[in-house]
């Protein structure tokens, strides 16, 4: 007889647990049921072959509030992107090229208290470290995109309460922004909202340039009526950032308590250390588009100039 093993996945506190029936509906008595439900959908996806550790499915499950049909939709969007865009998407080293450099600077981290203690995990990115002659952004999306991966992974507050993205442009030239073009946002945009299982609840952005409403303004049309709703453009005034989150959950760099740059630069070159086969595994993991049932996938179509993306049919 098969003795069906517990979903393994790491015990929440009470106070955590709360928060996820509140936050993302999730019944501790359902949980192995919507686990068991995803793997066998995932198991009749000819053209899909993603990862299955029950920690990894569990947040596309509470990303999409126990939705089984849109946790079907995005896990099956975050490979159908991924195979098509792996400059974009996969990662497969944290040591090749230039990311161990970048992450160097300290531009981009995840803070180590959640909002008010029990809420969005922080992350922030200071454009500004990270010079643009010398590094294209897109080299600087896939450290993001890397610490992104190992939250979904580890950080239960980021999975239950989401995350809110401070963007400080304190010493960033229109270099840097023109490297964000109109294809590249729109990729991201779309990565973000219908693969990602992480939930942006909020984005920040401090320190504001010359150019950056005009650049800002035509990539806006892109997010969903939702998202746009997120957005937080607050000048040169932290003040107006300190009434969304206060000082003390800040880095010490800004004047808060929420850790120190340079440490946590330390902490996470031991955690893309720790993950090294966890990212090589990246590799064996995709969509096959040859064997995808029904109606083939028009890429040109989905990021057309003239169209928006248009949600993947998913049975």
């Amino acid at each position: 007889m098969c003795i069906a093993m517990a979903p393994q996945i790491r015990p929440l506190t009470p106070e955590l647990q709360k928060a996820a029936f509140e936050q993302v509906k999730e019944d501790p008595q359902r949980l192995e049921g919507d686990l068991e439900a995803f793997k066998a959908w995932i198991g009749q996806q000819p053209h899909l072959n993603p990862r299955l550790d029950d920690q990894f499915l569990v947040a596309f499950l509470r990303g999409c509030k126990y939705s089984l049909e849109r946790a079907k939709s995005k896990l099956d969007q975050y490979y159908t992107l991924r195979t098509k865009y792996p400059e974009y998407f996969t990662i497969t080293s944290t040591t090749e090229g230039k990311f161990r450099e970048i992450h160097r600077t300290g531009a981009l981290a995840y803070l180590p208290k959640p909002l008010n203690g029990h809420g969005p995990r922080l992350a922030i990115w200071r454009m500004g470290l990270v010079p643009a002659e010398k590094y294209h952004i897109l080299e600087c999306m896939r450290v993001s995109q890397a610490m992104q991966e190992i939250a979904i992974m580890e950080d239960d507050y980021a999975n239950i309460f989401g995350v809110e993205f401070i963007m400080d442009l304190k010493g960033a030239t229109a270099g840097h922004l023109f490297q964000m073009t109109p294809s590249i946002a729109k990729k991201f945009t779309v990565f973000s909202e219908e693969a990602l299982p992480l939930r942006l609840k909020g984005q920040h952005f401090i320190n504001t340039i010359p150019g950056f409403e005009q650049i800002f303004n035509m990539f806006k049309p892109m997010m969903s009526k939702k998202m746009q709703g997120r957005i937080n453009v607050h000048g040169n005034k932290m003040e107006l950032l300190t009434q969304k989150i206060p000082l003390e959950y800040l880095p010490e760099e800004y004047g808060g308590q929420n850790g120190c740059m340079a440490d946590l630069v330390t902490e996470w070159e031991k955690k893309f250390d720790a993950y090294e086969d966890f990212f090589k595994a990246n590799a064996t993991y995709g969509t096959d588009e040859s064997l995808r049932p029904g109606k083939p996938i028009d890429f040109e179509g989905l990021f057309g100039i003239e169209g928006s993306f248009r949600k993947l049919n998913v049975d």
